[in-house]
């Protein structure tokens, strides 16, 4: 039951903030503004120096089990290659996992653990492996290689799929990607970019807030 629900609130919430940084500090004041600002969904990448720290203080913070708005949030872990890292995620405190690619001894062990993971894929062939090993969304990366179409195309024979597109998404095309098919969206420099120049996180959370409200036109 609690995959279906940790699945549900981010199909829910919709925009997933895809986090990297020099160091988990950093991260964690990012996941901080883009919470703030109502991107509920974060995923800290395991590129990021010490992730796991951050995984586990984000934890602590913020639950998605709470009704009190501003302790709520699903925390995960992204850039999980092998299903070592996972487990360690997982251990941390991540209530979902993310890969750049389909590993399946990855899949493998969220399943045992009952936690949501959304690997990488382009083509047909690896949507379908994704299916049988259990997957209930695939990541749609690089998503910049594709136009918002791609998913009604992919949906044609594979219905069933629910598609997450990352790497590419904006604001000027998340409406074509939300009314395309896509259940979420990942947004990861267009997100973070300004602030990591500047050191001014408040550029997240307004950033955060533009997302959030592209999203919500979106679903109309």
């Amino acid at each position: 039951m609690k995959k279906l629900q940790v699945i549900q609130k981010i199909i829910d919430n919709g925009v997933v903030a895809v986090l990297r940084g020099d160091s988990a500090d950093q991260v964690f004041a990012m996941a901080e503004a883009a919470i703030a600002g109502g991107i509920k969904v974060i995923e800290v990448t395991l590129t990021v120096p010490n992730a796991l720290q951050a995984i586990e203080k984000l934890s602590r913070m913020y639950s998605w089990k709470t009704d009190d708005p501003d302790k709520f949030a699903v925390i995960g872990a992204g850039t999980v290659l092998e299903p070592q890292t996972a487990r360690a995620a997982i251990m941390a405190g991540s209530e979902f996992v993310v890969g750049p690619s389909l590993n399946p001894e990855t899949v493998k062990i969220c399943n045992l653990y009952r936690i949501p993971i959304m690997p990488g894929v382009m083509t047909i062939a690896e949507v379908q492996h994704a299916l049988e090993l259990g997957v209930d969304i695939v990541k749609l990366f690089p998503g910049n290689l594709y136009e918002p179409g791609i998913i009604k195309t992919m949906k044609g024979p594979m219905p069933q799929a629910n598609f997450m597109p990352t790497g590419g998404v904006s604001l000027a095309n998340l409406k074509d990607w939300i009314q395309g098919g896509a259940v979420a969206v990942g947004i990861g420099s267009d997100l973070t970019n300004e602030a990591v120049k500047t050191g001014n996180m408040d550029l997240v959370r307004h950033k955060s807030e533009q997302y959030m409200q592209a999203f919500r036109d979106a679903k109309k």
